[in-house]
């Protein structure tokens, strides 16, 4: 889930920060007919900056949000942004009917990309692209080329 992508998490947060205030604007700007598009906009900007500033790191001002949980949020927001105008019935007005489709594949498409661990946090995953680190014999423990330690005597 917590992908190694080519994005960093720094760049994912701050293009966050950007979405959240074109959420907030836009319906404002482009003057939405629709009240549900309008309020659904400003409500969505609310919540990506609400979570943006709250998500674990670099870009938070307050770390209450585990990153895995936020990588959630993410995929979850996505799949509202394009059913909202569905759900919601502003799917005949083409303006926010664009935005929210856009938004939400852009959003699916960041989320996929970030590269969520620092470099070198292996997530469960046993390393960077699956290498998984072996534990060999220590130095107490000398391993036989049988591949048994050796019998102690």
């Amino acid at each position: 889930m917590l992908r190694d992508g080519p994005i960093p998490r720094a760049v994912h947060g701050a293009i966050e920060y950007v979405a959240a205030i074109a959420f907030i604007v836009v319906p404002l700007l482009l003057d939405y007919n629709s009240e549900a598009a309008v309020a659904t906009s400003i409500i969505v900007g609310i919540v990506i900056l609400i979570a943006a500033a709250s998500t674990e790191g670099p870009t938070s001002l307050v770390n209450q949000i585990p990153i895995a949980a936020h990588v959630v949020l993410d995929y979850l927001l996505a799949i509202f942004l394009i059913a909202a105008p569905f759900l919601f019935g502003f799917a005949q007005e083409s303006a926010p009917l664009i935005f929210f489709i856009a938004l939400g594949v852009a959003h699916l498409l960041l989320t996929i990309a970030t590269r969520f661990l620092p470099e070198g946090e292996a997530g469960g995953q046993g390393g960077r692209r699956g290498r998984r680190a072996r534990s060999g014999p220590t130095e107490e423990e000398p391993v036989a080329a049988s591949g048994e330690p050796p019998a102690s005597g």
